[in-house]
C-alpha cells in the first residue's frame, strides 16, 4: 500500500509537470502575476471597490495609463480621457463644460478623478456602478469621444505597441472593448491623493497657521448660536478624511433647476436637483465649481452657501434652517470666517498627486 500510494503521488506530479510544460509552450501566459500595491493612509478606510474579475496589476495599470492618454480612442483622433481630466488640475480641465469631438460641449462639468478606489456610483447623477462601467460612457458617447470604441479596437489591433501590452495584462493579445475599459479602470484606481498639508496635519507632521485652524474648526462645526458655537456646516457632506460622502444632495443652487440631476435617473421628485457630493481634495485646483461650473472661484462658492441657498421641496435637510445667528435667515458667516475656511481648503492641495510621474502621459514617439 505504501509503495502504491507513493506511485500515485509521483504519477500526479508528472501529470502536473507535463501540464505546466504544455502551458509554457502555448500562447497562454500566467495572468495577473504582478499585483499592484495600492498605498493609502489607514484613515481612508478599507471599504474599497475592486471587482473580482479585474484585479489591479502592474501590467493592467500601465496599459490603462497608456489608454487613458490615447487619442486613438476618439473618432477624430484628437481626444483622450486626459483631455477632460488633466493631472495638473487634479484630473479636471478648468472648464464649466468640457469640449467633446468637434467642440461639442458636454452636459456637465468634468469631475476630479482623485480617490476613486472608494467610490461606487460615478458621474454627477451616479448612473455608473463601478469604474469599468463609468469608462464606457465617454467612450460610447457621440458628443464626447464620438462613440468610437468598437472602431478604436480595430485601430489598436493595427499598432505594434498594444497587442503585446494586452497580452502582458490579460494573458492574450486579443484586444476588445471590455479589456480596454477594465485597463482604464485599473489605472484610475491608482489615482490616490493623500499627501496634502491636511494629511500631514493628520499624521502630526504639519502645524497649521491660525487662519487654517480657524477655518478647519468652522468647516467641521455645525452652527449652534444658542451655545455660541460658530460653524460653516461643511462636514455634513464633506466630513471625512477623503472630504466627501457618497451621497446625493440638492445644495440649493436653484429653486427650479434646468438640470434635474439624479431625478433624470431615478424618476423620483425628491431627487430633483440632487447631485453627487464631489470630493474637496485639491479643491483649489478644480475650478470652476458645481455640476455646471457656475462658480468661478471658492469665494463665490462660500457666498452661495452663506447667503444664496435657493429653497425647494428637494433641498437637502442639512442646508435648512442653519444659521450662526439666532433666528437667522442665512448661514451668517463673516468675511473673515469665509477667508479662514478658504485657507483650510487650500490645505487640501496635494502637490505630490499633481506631479507624480506614475500618473503622467507615458506616450513616447513610436513608430506604430
Amino acid at each position: 500500500m505504501y509503495i502504491k500510494s507513493h506511485y500515485k503521488i509521483f504519477t500526479l506530479l508528472l501529470v502536473l509537470a507535463a501540464a505546466g510544460i504544455f502551458m509554457a509552450a502555448t500562447d497562454i501566459n500566467p495572468i495577473y502575476v504582478d499585483p499592484y500595491k495600492l498605498e493609502y493612509p489607514d484613515y481612508f478606510g478599507n471599504r474599497i471597490s475592486i471587482p473580482e474579475d479585474n484585479p489591479t496589476t502592474k501590467q493592467g495599470v500601465f496599459l490603462g495609463r497608456m489608454l487613458f492618454y490615447e487619442t486613438k480612442l476618439s473618432s477624430n483622433q484628437t481626444i483622450s480621457c486626459a483631455s477632460c481630466h488633466q493631472q495638473k488640475l487634479a484630473f479636471t480641465d478648468g472648464k464649466a463644460f468640457s469640449d467633446g469631438i468637434n467642440n461639442v460641449p458636454t452636459k456637465r462639468s468634468s469631475m476630479s478623478l482623485a480617490n476613486l478606489l472608494w467610490v461606487r456610483n460615478f458621474f454627477w447623477d451616479g448612473r455608473a456602478k463601478g469604474l469599468e462601467e463609468q469608462a464606457k460612457f465617454p467612450l460610447n458617447d457621440p458628443h464626447e469621444m464620438g462613440a468610437y470604441l468598437e472602431k478604436a479596437v480595430l485601430e489598436l489591433r493595427k499598432t505594434k505597441v498594444y497587442p503585446p501590452l494586452f497580452k502582458e495584462a490579460f494573458g492574450t493579445s486579443e484586444i476588445n472593448s471590455e479589456k480596454i475599459t477594465k485597463a482604464i479602470a485599473q489605472f484610475e484606481r491608482t489615482l490616490i491623493s493623500a499627501n496634502s498639508n491636511y494629511d500631514q496635519y493628520l499624521k502630526g507632521e504639519y502645524k497649521p497657521n491660525q487662519q487654517e485652524l480657524n477655518g478647519m474648526e468652522l468647516f467641521m462645526n455645525s452652527p449652534q448660536p444658542e451655545k455660541n458655537i460658530r460653524g460653516a456646516n461643511c462636514s455634513q457632506c464633506h466630513g471625512t478624511p477623503k472630504m466627501y460622502m457618497e451621497l446625493f444632495h440638492n445644495n440649493g443652487l436653484d429653486s427650479e433647476p434646468k438640470d434635474i440631476g439624479r431625478e433624470e435617473l431615478t424618476g423620483m421628485p425628491n431627487d430633483r436637483g440632487r447631485f453627487r457630493v464631489a470630493t474637496l481634495r485639491n479643491i483649489a485646483l478644480t475650478a470652476p465649481y458645481m455640476h455646471d461650473g457656475r462658480f468661478k472661484n471658492l469665494e463665490e462658492v462660500l457666498d452661495h452657501y452663506n447667503e444664496h441657498i435657493s429653497p425647494s421641496k428637494s433641498l437637502s435637510i442639512s442646508l435648512k434652517d442653519r444659521s450662526n445667528n439666532l433666528n437667522g435667515k442665512d448661514l451668517g458667516l463673516t468675511a473673515n470666517e469665509k477667508s479662514d475656511i478658504i485657507s483650510f481648503l487650500k490645505m487640501l492641495t496635494d502637490s505630490t498627486f499633481i506631479n507624480d510621474p506614475k500618473f503622467s502621459d507615458p506616450h513616447l514617439k513610436r513608430n506604430n
